[in-house]
């Protein structure tokens, strides 16, 4: 396993951590504005980091995954920032943390990764700590469990189509997508129903777009660097970033069926880490092998 992409994909999910802070602090700004500063914040940065390393992000070529990619991440971000506002932070995050499953699914469509059934148990395993992390919550509706799951899903195919970008597209280009599309998509919603920001909402909203620009580039760094199956779990450590947030600044206490979830789930991320590795030295010491030319 590359261990750049495991250092990327936690950079990664913490910085999207701060992000759901500061979603969680501005409840007054609905979460389609919420998406539109983002996309706007990102979209600006993208541009300055293109024009500068002089890049063209419509050379001819297949841009059918990039297009992918924008129309699954701007569903995703929609609907996850909406569950974000109406449930609590680690019931939110504990949803969208399915993602990572919904992504080594898709996998081996998109693709084509295999996947191991010893890996399908670690998994599961950690969907098991979900589980227990998330409780039964009475405020999670049927309605918002389906928006949350929805959005997780989107997030899988996102995270494939970036995958597949890979070889043909720099990160920065993949990253700058994402705002190409949503902004098109929720511009004209946000004209007709627009709220004014006013105070520290207009901090937690540039905010947003900015952290989220640094996470999306470490993010996509990260699933170019390794195959899916092999960090998707490193994500969920971002659902111990969302107690502890949510204890200390929003008052959200857990028990100890949430404690023993979060012990799982690491239990999980760590023997999905030891087999890819095993496996993957495996196939290296074989490799070399089948080229040791003998005495």
């Amino acid at each position: 396993m590359h261990g750049k992409a495991v250092q990327y994909i936690l950079y990664s999910t913490f910085l999207f951590a701060l992000m759901n802070v500061c979603i969680k602090l501005i409840p007054r700004i609905p979460s389609y504005e919420i998406v539109l500063f983002r996309s706007s914040v990102s979209f600006i940065l993208s541009a300055f980091l293109l024009y500068r390393l002089n890049l063209n992000p419509f050379k001819k070529g297949n841009k059918l995954f990039l297009i992918i990619r924008g129309l699954s991440g701007s569903i995703a971000l929609l609907l996850f920032f909406y569950t974000l506002q109406n449930l609590p932070l680690a019931t939110a995050v504990t949803i969208q943390y399915l993602s990572p499953i919904f992504t080594v699914i898709f996998a081996s469509f998109i693709v084509k990764e295999d996947m191991h059934w010893k890996q399908w148990i670690f998994f599961l395993l950690s969907f098991i700590g979900i589980i227990l992390i998330k409780g039964f919550d009475p405020r999670v509706s049927v309605e918002m469990l389906m928006l949350g799951i929805l959005a997780a899903a989107c997030s899988g195919i996102s995270y494939n189509a970036v995958r597949r970008a890979k070889d043909d597209e720099p990160a920065v280009v993949v990253v700058f997508y994402l705002p190409l599309i949503t902004l098109p998509i929720v511009t004209p919603y946000c004209a007709t129903h627009w709220i004014m920001p006013v105070g520290t909402e207009w901090f937690y909203l540039i905010a947003v777009g900015v952290i989220t620009q640094f996470a999306q580039f470490y993010m996509t760094r990260a699933y170019q660097m390794e195959k899916a199956s092999s960090i998707a779990n490193y994500t969920y450590i971002g659902i111990l970033f969302a107690l502890l947030f949510g204890y200390f600044l929003f008052n959200e206490r857990f028990d100890m069926l949430a404690i023993t979830g979060m012990i799982i789930v690491v239990a999980g991320i760590i023997l999905n880490y030891f087999y890819v590795n095993k496996v993957t030295s495996a196939k290296r010491f074989r490799a070399y092998m089948r080229n040791f030319p003998g005495i």
